[in-house]
Order: structure tokens, then sequence, then C-alpha cells
């Protein structure tokens, strides 16, 4: 039983000068030593570290994935250039026609600018005062500068095509649409 009285007693002091250290530091604000917090109380501080790593790598995935797929959905798609409508004005012009040089000008600037354009939607004029062109294009605004330039290429030969020789037209994409007019206009 003595040895026992020891145990008790050697416990009992243990347990006194834990309690004085603590009282200590949380005076001094120094953080009490590991060696003199309980096993269970370690557990714990463990355990909340690997919650904090934990959290802190999910989020770095959930960012990256993020990222990812934003990059994915803007850089992967094509132009959609089904055609939505192509609607050809009733006068016609000859090649020698002073408007065919106009539009080539039209033509060309359009698909030039619009794919660089801000909000990829531009409107213009010829330059040349004896007979005027006028023309608007744009692109969806999701469409990255060569998937609005291919959308346009379509719809300039689909007007091409489809409007041979007219003073007017326009082709309507599911991305994007080109026109041209003799006179000015608005769409």
């Amino acid at each position: 039983m003595p040895a026992q009285d020891n145990t008790e007693k050697t416990s009992s002091q243990l347990n006194k000068f834990k309690w004085m250290v603590e009282i200590s530091n949380e005076k001094s604000n120094k953080k009490v030593s590991p060696h003199f917090t309980q096993p269970h109380e370690r557990r714990e501080e463990k355990k909340k570290k690997k919650r904090k790593m934990g959290s802190l790598i999910r989020m770095i995935i959930t960012l990256l994935i993020g990222v990812l797929g934003f990059n994915t959905m803007v850089v992967n798609g094509a132009p959609n250039t089904n055609v939505t409508s192509v609607l050809c004005n009733s006068g016609v012009y000859t090649a020698s026609d002073p408007f065919a040089t106009s539009l080539a000008y039209v033509i060309a600037e359009l698909e030039t600018i619009t794919p660089s354009r801000m909000g990829r939607d531009y409107y213009n004029i010829s330059p040349f005062p004896n007979a005027f062109a006028y023309g608007h294009a744009a692109c969806g605004a999701t469409l990255t500068v060569a998937d609005c330039d291919t959308c346009l290429a379509a719809a300039r030969k689909i007007m091409a095509d489809t409007c041979v020789s007219r003073i007017g037209a326009r082709a309507v994409l599911y991305d994007c649409t080109i026109r041209y007019e003799q006179y000015p206009f608005s769409d």
C-alpha cells in the first residue's frame, strides 16, 4: 500500500504542476507546451490541423476545376453556322457599277474588323461617294475572335451564293449575322 500512496502523491503533484504551468502560461500569453497536455487534447489539435488542411486542399481543387471548366467552355466551342435566314433585296447591280467596288470594301472591312472589335458588333459605310454601301456584322459575345471570323466567312459565302448581284442582302446564322444595303439602316 505505501507504493500505491507514492503513485497517488506523484500523480497528484503532477496534476498540481500542470495546473500551475497553465496558470502561469495564461498570464504570460505563452502556449502551453505539448508535453503537458493530455493525449486527447493533442489528438484534437491534430484533427483540427487536418481539417484546416483538408478544407484548403478542397478549396484549391474547386478553384482549379472552376478555372479549367471556364476555359474549356470558352475555348472549346466551334461556331454554330446553321442558317436561320437569308434575305435578298430585289434590286440588282452590275459588275461595272461603282456599287460593286463600295460593296467589296464594306464586306472586307466587316469581316476584318468585327471579330476583334469589343462586343463583336460593327457598322460601316464605304468611303466612295459615287455609290455608298452600308454594312453591319455581329457575332455572339461568347465567340472567340477566330470563331467569329469563321462564322462571318460562312455567312458571307451563304449571302453571296444566295443573293448574287443584289443591292442589299442579309444572312443570319445562329452565332453571327452580316448585312449590307444601298441605304443607311440599323438592326
